[in-house]
């Protein structure tokens, strides 16, 4: 197969490495891509939301497959566009079952329809601002604040003071966020850990891929400002068989048959991000791909062919697909610029890379410049994935290589996996 990948983060690496292992993967390209992904393909140049632009190049090269690797494309309706103009199988959902990422209301709705298990809400826009603060007057303990749309990861806020909360909701729906935040969900507070589950799904039949946990504050301890992802696990010790079949049965199911009895068109990866709570799973958020860096532990660790898995979604033989998982953990630690997630410095040169062993390198922000160095251009770095027996062997290899890279400014959390030990 002829191969487009969408997009040019650590999770486009990781794919990109993945699926150029594929003996069905006759050529790949990835648009726009980075300095990692140009390693497994050939870089393309390419505004992936001017969808005509990606039509154009995918009928040139004889695209079999597109694989759209971010959520804005597909909130925007890449896949209505290519299956009204083209035959091009893409892997990603239709706009409207983007939703599930893309409205944080149409998700909740979404799963009071089909019974799933999530925090009670109330939603407010600019009109119901004052009954928003009044309501945010009455909640005792943390206030759990969501721009409806997607605001590049950062648009969740959870704060204690009441006036801090109600300054917040003002701001938000004020634009804070842009279109985003237009509605702001205001969510019960569920106290428990976190943890992320991924499926591929054709609609009606799925399989599941490895399980995993980010980290998405910048500072160790989960303290500071929240992040894209600063690091993750896979797989996770406190997801046991028990648990496991809980998220399968109230969560999973309910959720792929609710696609199928709403019609969705849904051909692509549903993550689904939950909270352990006492003993019990809740859905936080779905999104409509794979996560970022959890795609860069879940990947290394599925041993089986994902290009036949991506493939099996069109033809009715995904429930036929024996999906294969290395039993080892996988680590990876999330290295990014100086000042990140706030103004940080690009084009910095990056050395060391060579020096590294027993490590996955997956470029996340990074580009090669017009002499061929290895420059920063993004606040997320490099992520670097490893994998062990245990994870404090997969952890230590991590670190260890990223002792090797340097760049001017780096930082990285040091205690990746420290509420797991």
């Amino acid at each position: 197969m002829n191969i487009l990948l969408l997009g040019s983060g650590g999770r486009e690496h990781a794919l990109a490495w993945k699926m150029a292992q594929s003996d069905h993967c006759q050529a790949l390209f990835i648009a726009p891509g980075n300095a990692g992904t140009k390693l497994c393909g050939t870089n393309v140049t390419l505004d992936i939301k001017d969808f005509p632009a990606v039509q154009t190049f995918c009928e040139e090269r004889s695209i079999d497959l597109l694989v759209v690797g971010p959520e804005e494309p597909l909130v925007l309706g890449i896949q209505d566009y290519f299956s009204k103009n083209t035959n091009i199988k893409v892997v990603g959902p239709s706009a409207e079952g983007a939703q599930l990422e893309g409205s944080k209301a149409y998700a909740k709705e979404f799963m009071q329809r089909h019974q799933i298990p999530t925090a009670g809400y109330r939603e407010f826009n600019a009109n119901s601002l004052e009954e928003g603060l009044q309501y945010i007057a009455t909640i005792s303990g943390p206030v759990v604040l969501k721009a409806d749309g997607i605001a590049a990861g950062k648009g969740v806020v959870i704060l204690e003071d009441t006036q801090a909360a109600q300054k917040e909701l003002t701001e938000m729906l004020q634009g804070k966020f842009g279109q985003a935040s237009n509605k702001v969900i205001i969510e019960e507070f569920l106290d428990g850990i976190e943890f992320s589950v991924f499926a591929i799904t054709d609609g009606k039949d799925y399989q599941l891929l490895p399980i995993a946990k980010d980290y998405k504050r910048i500072g160790e301890g989960d303290v500071g400002l929240n992040t894209g992802g600063m690091g993750a696990i896979s797989p996770v010790p406190f997801v046991d068989d028990t648990l496991m079949q809980k998220v399968i049965d109230r969560i999973v199911t309910p959720t792929i048959q609710g696609l199928n009895k709403e019609n969705l068109d849904y051909k692509g990866f549903v993550f689904f991000g939950l909270i352990k709570v006492d003993d019990d799973p809740y859905v936080i958020e779905y999104n409509c791909r794979m996560g970022d860096p959890e795609t860069e532990v879940v990947i290394p660790r599925l041993q089986s062919d994902l290009v036949s898995l991506l493939a099996s979604l069109f033809d009715g033989q995904l429930s036929k697909q024996k999906v294969d998982i290395n039993p080892d953990y996988a680590t990876t630690v999330m290295m990014v610029s100086g000042g990140y997630p706030e103004a940080y410095e690009k084009g910095k040169t990056m050395s060391g890379m060579d020096n590294t062993s027993d490590s996955l390198l997956y470029y996340a922000g990074a580009q090669e410049d017009a002499t061929g160095n290895i420059v920063t251009s993004g606040g997320r770095v490099l992520a670097i994935t490893s994998l062990a027996a245990d994870m404090q062997g997969a952890l230590d290899r991590s670190y260890q290589n990223a002792e090797k890279v340097q760049f001017d400014k780096k930082h990285y959390r040091k205690d990746i996996g420290f509420d797991l030990k």
